[in-house]
């Protein structure tokens, strides 16, 4: 589990296809590695992911096709920055919301620059859209956010300095696809509710 907190920025400066799929390695600052061991999952760009090799600068993960499809990893290159946490812990603090690193979908978006905040407007697929609602949760590219606007086909999120200087989201043009995991808490209550007027 995370909590959508980025804790840093990784580069990717190699992404190799192999007979799984993809080898894909990511070079980040070496405080972020400390204890990393084998085996640990780390969250790069929302999506949950395993570490399979590691030195003092880089983690190595595989990518199956089923993670490339869903998700935009199939479309990152070398030297393109990625959203990274690290897995949550007894004990640790909740800063945004719990996620699983199991992303919904993935979606076009586009940044709105005004004179005082920037507004990130996802696309969000009709068969989504119904778990998006207003001042819920919703992760992007791996990081909590507050919905604050929806609209038929779309929903909006303002992002503060902090987030555009922690994450890649800032780095984004039109059009560019975004990993969307929905909050898993509305997701079942929707369930829930659908379920109980399907027996009513």
């Amino acid at each position: 589990m995370f909590t959508g907190i980025v804790q840093e920025l990784g580069t990717v400066t190699d992404k190799e296809e192999t007979k799984a799929g993809v080898r894909l390695i990511v070079h980040t600052a070496e405080p972020f590695l400390k204890d990393l061991e084998i085996g640990a999952s780390i969250s790069v760009n929302g999506v949950c992911l395993t570490v399979v090799e590691f030195t003092k600068e880089t983690i190595s993960f595989d990518v199956i096709p089923e993670t490339l499809r869903i998700t935009n990893l199939e479309f990152i290159s070398v030297d393109s920055q990625v959203n990274l946490e690290r897995s949550l812990k007894f004990g640790d603090e909740v800063g945004g919301h719990i996620l699983s690193g199991h992303i919904s979908c993935r979606a076009p978006s586009r940044l709105i620059r005004k004179i005082d905040e920037v507004e990130l407007v996802v696309e969000c697929p009709k068969e989504w859209s119904s778990y998006i609602l207003h001042k819920g949760y919703v992760a992007i590219n791996g990081a909590s956010l507050t919905v604050a606007e929806k609209q038929e086909g779309s929903f909006s999120v303002y992002l503060i300095p902090e987030t555009l200087n922690a994450t890649n989201l800032s780095k984004i043009s039109d059009g560019d696809l975004l990993n969307i995991e929905i909050d898993q808490a509305t997701y079942a209550a929707i369930k829930a509710a659908e379920e109980r007027l399907k027996e009513g």
